[in-house]
């Protein structure tokens, strides 16, 4: 699963923050939005979970995963976050990033293998998204892990 991916998760988690913050202001509703207990289901928590680790082409869009879950795509969003503490979007990232500490640690393969194997287009991308998460490059946080 490339970049393709969490850009579109997060394309979609956006424009559904927009719509609905349109929509308040429209309609004169407060802004503020009241938090609501609970969020996914035990079993519907762990299909989103699998389908988003899936290294398969399989559809991992909001649209997808909202639809499975039997929700729309703003309270999937919201119940998602309310389970794991992050978004779909950045669950994704976080995964992928725990995916390649691991990898530069338990292995000896290049930072370009690893970038290849998680979906980075080029390892420059890899590295500018690693550094951005870790504040450091994949090179250094090796050197210094090992």
């Amino acid at each position: 699963m490339g970049n393709e991916a969490l850009d579109t998760l997060f394309r979609q988690q956006l424009i559904d923050l927009l719509a609905t913050r349109l929509l308040t202001a429209h309609t004169g509703s407060p802004t503020t939005i009241q938090p609501i207990k609970g969020g996914l289901a035990p079993k519907t928590l762990l299909r989103a979970v699998e389908r988003l680790r899936s290294d398969s082409d399989a559809d991992v869009s909001l649209a997808a995963l909202a639809a499975e879950a039997a929700l729309s795509r703003f309270h999937f969003c919201r119940a998602f976050k309310e389970s794991t503490g992050l978004s779909p979007h950045a669950w994704l990232r976080q995964h992928r990033l725990d995916q390649a500490m691991n990898m530069l640690r338990d292995t000896d393969v290049s930072v370009m293998s690893v970038a290849a194997t998680l979906g980075y287009t080029s390892q420059t991308a890899f590295a500018a998204s690693f550094r951005k998460l870790t504040g450091e490059t994949p090179s250094d946080w090796r050197r210094r892990m090992r």
